[in-house]
């Protein structure tokens, strides 16, 4: 019977219609994934797609209705009013925001490695415990801390300067350390067991295997960490006093007036800023993918 079916099949008689076929139903399948893919990326390129345009368009271009997509005539002059305002100083925002990231990104990065190497491999009383805690703390608002934190810094004398941003960094970031425990805790105990039969103590093992084998985790939170202090606005406004000391979020702040908003010079500054970060990710890009599949962060 068996026989007589596969037979009819090849012969034609009893061959499958075109559309039950399995290379038909591939294509149907990978369709829909390519066209959910591209509705997706299209949504997500919206944004930056009007923020380039508006940032090309004169202002009463931006908010017409219905909407003008293509700036007519495209005004460059957007990008030098924006960024040639004297009281405005991009550079110096640029420099002071730069002293930030190399200050708080080296600070997270050794203070995280050496309190995520002792929660997955050193033995204490109570580490369970206190890395429940840690995790605990991911959980609270950072409205909550904002004030008690102010007034500790204003005891110190730190307000206007910054000591409040750069400093807490160098005590570890709950979400980075439990990254990399996450990631130490896979790597073969029998390659830090040949170390410590060589001499090596715990500091030796930590630099000369660990942070070398956790490249990607470290990538990825340095990625992470690069963003979220580019884009941090509340603190930096919160702690510094002077305009000489601002960062580029809070400098793009300013074009938002109490009455109106200078739309087109805002979106200018804004795509002129965050150039940065794209150029950081697409450096990084294969790193940051590579980390992110490997401790498990994509979900």
């Amino acid at each position: 019977m068996a026989t007589s079916t596969t037979t009819l099949s090849r012969t034609g008689a009893g061959r499958l219609p075109w559309w039950q076929s399995r290379r038909f139903q591939m294509w149907i399948h990978h369709g829909v994934v390519y066209l959910l893919l591209a509705v997706l990326s299209l949504l997500f390129i919206f944004p930056f797609f009007w923020m380039v345009t508006s940032a090309l368009k004169p202002e009463h271009q931006i908010f017409i209705w219905p909407p003008q997509w293509l700036p007519d005539p495209i005004r460059w002059e957007n990008f030098r009013e924006a960024l040639g305002n004297p009281l405005l100083p991009f550079d110096r925002f640029f420099i002071n925001t730069m002293i930030l990231e190399v200050g708080m990104i080296s600070g997270r990065l050794l203070s995280c490695v050496l309190v995520a190497y002792g929660f997955a491999r050193l033995q204490a009383p109570g580490k369970d415990f206190l890395f429940t805690v840690l995790l605990a703390s991911l959980m609270l608002p950072s409205a909550v801390i904002l004030i008690p934190r102010f007034i500790l810094f204003s005891e110190l004398g730190w307000i206007n300067t910054y000591l409040p941003l750069i400093v807490p960094a160098w005590f570890g970031e709950a979400y980075a350390i439990f990254l990399m425990r996450q990631f130490f805790m896979t790597i073969p105990r029998e390659l830090e067991e040949a170390a410590l039969i060589d001499g090596a103590n715990t500091l030796q093992i930590i630099g000369r295997i660990i942070v070398p084998l956790s490249l990607p985790v470290l990538a990825v939170i340095t990625i992470l960490s690069f963003k979220d202090i580019w884009n941090m606005f509340m603190d930096p406004l919160l702690y510094l006093n002077e305009s000489t000391k601002y960062t580029i979020a809070v400098g793009l702040a300013y074009f938002n007036g109490q009455f109106n908003v200078q739309m087109n010079l805002l979106m200018a500054a804004s795509v002129v800023t965050v150039l940065p970060v794209i150029l950081v990710f697409f450096v990084a890009q294969r790193a940051f993918v590579e980390g992110i599949a490997m401790t498990g962060l994509k979900g």
